[in-house]
């Protein structure tokens, strides 16, 4: 492991100063996806700079209609806050169906944002992937690609996105609020995540020694009425083959609006617009359920090994629109 400097700063300030100040130095919080990826190589820095003692922790409601969480909160006080778990009961789900109860406890809600891919090509420094080295290529568009995205791939690189809250915070309309050497900034969760292009080593719009404050979540009827499903090899600890996170504004049967964001399927938390579109204005019908379905594997373009997400998802889609009273 190569060897780095570690500093735990008191201010927001000086914390951003340090890993402005170098292209190889990050921040950590819980550490548990960095610490993994330093020891095995898939990360090279010279710094690290620990931001736990920032105060960027705690939960609060703004003006009612706001949920404002910190990214300093751990992911188990965010699933069992009382105003998430009813209010964005897909927000608890998927915290809740992610990693084991170890990890929640360590993990930090603006880490889970920011980490990496579980494809084996980026982890194993022994083989070539444009994720860790761009312009080494990508061995899985024709290697071992089960796990791999069907949505939002290039013939650079198709590691699907690993992380469970972001999917669900893709479905209710989130912000993602930072600070950095430019000011503060608001990102859209739609505007957060890239697509990977010809550059995958680049995932978000965050710029080098922008830090991540905290997330906010408009509290709506939609989001109250809201479902997360995820769909994995065993039954805990595991990254989603395919999950779902759902909202929809339903009165009597009629779909008012609705929010489908999916997970293990794209190179960054997916959102499909057709799929909503399907259901909206429409009564919850198996018919319009099915509609809705074939209109979210819309133009998946699926590898040699994950071929069987498209039906999969599809079927995913229908069991959980049919829970909300299809």
């Amino acid at each position: 492991m190569m060897p780095f400097s570690y500093v735990r700063p008191a201010r927001v300030a000086e914390a951003v100063a340090v890993v402005s100040a170098d292209p190889a130095a990050k921040f950590v919080a819980g550490g548990t996806d960095l610490l993994n990826l330093i020891k095995d190589g898939a990360e090279q820095l010279h710094h690290v700079v620990d931001i736990n003692r920032l105060p960027l922790a705690g939960i609060g409601v703004l003006s009612g209609r706001t949920i404002r969480i910190g990214a300093l909160t751990r992911m188990r006080e965010a699933a069992d806050h009382p105003v998430v778990r009813t209010q964005l009961p897909v927000l608890s789900q998927a915290l809740l169906a992610s990693a084991s109860p170890q990890v929640r406890n360590m993990a930090a809600i603006g880490g889970n944002l920011l980490q990496r891919t579980r494809c084996g090509y980026f982890r194993d420094t022994g083989m070539p992937c444009n994720k860790r080295e761009p312009g080494s290529g990508c061995p899985a568009q024709n290697g071992q690609n089960r796990i791999h995205a069907i949505f939002g791939g290039s013939q650079h690189c198709i590691a699907v996105h690993p992380s469970d809250f972001a999917v669900a915070l893709r479905a209710l309309d989130a912000t993602v609020l930072t600070t950095g050497p430019a000011g503060d900034r608001r990102i859209s969760l739609d505007e957060f995540y890239v697509l990977p292009g010809t550059t995958p080593h680049i995932e978000t719009t965050l710029r080098h020694g922008e830090l991540i404050t905290a997330v906010e979540v408009p509290l709506t009827p939609m989001a109250a009425r809201s479902r997360y499903v995820k769909l994995r090899d065993r039954a805990s600890f595991e990254f989603a083959v395919v999950s779902i996170g759902a909202a929809l504004d339903l009165r009597g049967r009629r779909v008012r609006d609705a929010r489908l964001a999916f997970g293990g399927v794209g190179t960054r938390p997916w959102r499909s617009a057709e799929a909503e579109e399907a259901l909206r204005g429409r009564d919850l019908t198996s018919a319009t359920i099915a509609a809705a379905a074939d209109a979210a594997v819309r133009g998946a373009v699926p590898r040699q090994h994950n071929q069987f997400k498209i039906e999969l998802l599809r079927r995913a889609l229908t069991g959980l629109l049919t829970e909300f009273g299809g």
